[in-house]
């Protein structure tokens, strides 16, 4: 099974990013969303942000994660 996580994008620099989630970054492809900017979310999966998000949307989706996960501070810092 497959999870894409939302992620802050915090630097950019042409068709590669860095992006950030709590405590974790990652690099990431953008090639699929050329409109992104830093401070969006984006939506990654297997190394490439697939979709941008509003930071409405990100929260509930994260916060449906951390749900997910169980108790609440199960995740805590995670997301």
């Amino acid at each position: 099974m497959c999870l894409a996580v939302p992620m802050e994008l915090v630097e950019c620099d042409g068709q590669r990013g860095a992006t950030r989630l709590g405590g974790v970054s990652r690099e990431v492809n953008l090639m699929l969303v050329p409109e992104v900017k830093k401070g969006d979310y984006v939506i990654i999966h297997a190394g490439r942000a697939i979709s941008v998000l509003s930071p409405e949307e990100a929260g509930k989706t994260l916060e449906f994660l951390r749900g997910v996960g169980g108790s609440s501070e199960a995740g805590e810092g995670s997301f």
